[in-house]
């Protein structure tokens, strides 16, 4: 009875330490990556004579001030930005989600001749190095005179092969014998896919909006490359531009305000729909 005692408070002992062990390590790697953010915002409170007077950077600031934001949003149009950034996510994301779950569902429960081929193809476009599809866009939208346009902006964003590939392994998910009853039953194609697959797979049609609307607010290189006109800027162009004004080259608090009024949605976004974007991964990757 001792030795069973023992052997007992010698597990839970280990299983504390572990849990010690494991919790520290999360800890401080949370630490370190919160860290930048922390000095984002930190550095966006800061006067631009505090900042530049701090030889060693301090952590923390004596007298916050709100002048930075101000400067973002008064030196360039960010205001504007935001309401363009906002028109090309909606529309790219709303475009791209039509299409993706056409070809999921085309691939994943109809009967064509080449289908496998053709998605095999498909998935072999994830191989091209991304320098090479930008530039191939860039000399088919310029061709098309879609320059400073938004249709040039959301034309190459409408389709995404890792999407299409991550819907169809949810729809392959849902038994062939449901479908197959449901055209017994005199149901379309179309009355199907919007009444039962895509309810059934909501968590992963819910994560590939949010991590599209991630990806069309972050986008920097190809607004850059397609726009030279300011009213068809987005965001990253705002920050861009703060440093062509000039002021922004010395005036890093100004430009950590304007990366924080940029940020601020993404982050909220992702608090709140976190468990989503998890639990629809998680399925994504499950088959079976």
């Amino acid at each position: 009875m001792q030795d069973y005692d023992k052997i007992s408070r010698q597990a839970k002992t280990g299983a504390v330490i572990r849990k010690t062990v494991t919790y520290t390590l999360l800890g401080f790697w949370g630490l370190i990556v919160l860290f930048p953010f922390y000095w984002m915002i930190l550095t966006s409170f800061k006067s631009y004579g505090s900042y530049n007077s701090e030889y060693v950077p301090k952590m923390y600031t004596a007298s916050p001030t709100l002048q930075n934001y101000n400067d973002a949003f008064t030196q360039v149009a960010l205001g504007k930005y935001f309401v363009n950034t906002l028109i090309f996510t909606v529309i790219t994301t709303a475009l791209m989600l039509i299409v993706i779950v056409f070809a999921a569902f085309a691939f994943s429960r109809l009967e064509f001749r080449g289908k496998n081929i053709v998605f095999t193809l498909f998935l072999s476009l994830m191989m091209i190095p991304n320098e090479l599809v930008i530039i191939t866009n860039f000399v088919t939208i310029t061709d098309l005179g879609l320059r400073n346009t938004f249709t040039g902006l959301i034309l190459p964003s409408v389709t995404s092969v890792f999407y299409i590939y991550l819907l169809k392994e949810n729809f392959e998910q849902i038994p062939n014998e449901l479908y197959k009853a449901a055209k017994v039953d005199g149901t379309s194609d179309l009355k199907y896919l919007f009444k039962v697959m895509i309810p059934i797979c909501q968590p992963t049609v819910v994560t590939i909006i949010i991590l599209k609307v991630i990806e069309c607010w972050n986008s920097y290189v190809w607004p850059r490359l397609i726009t030279d006109n300011a009213n068809y800027f987005l965001v990253s162009n705002g920050i861009q531009e703060i440093r062509e004004n000039g002021f922004g080259r010395e005036n890093i608090p100004a430009m950590m305000a304007a990366v924080v009024a940029i940020s601020v949605p993404l982050i909220v976004l992702f608090l709140i729909f976190h468990k989503k974007i998890m639990a629809g991964v998680s399925r994504g990757g499950t088959k079976g």
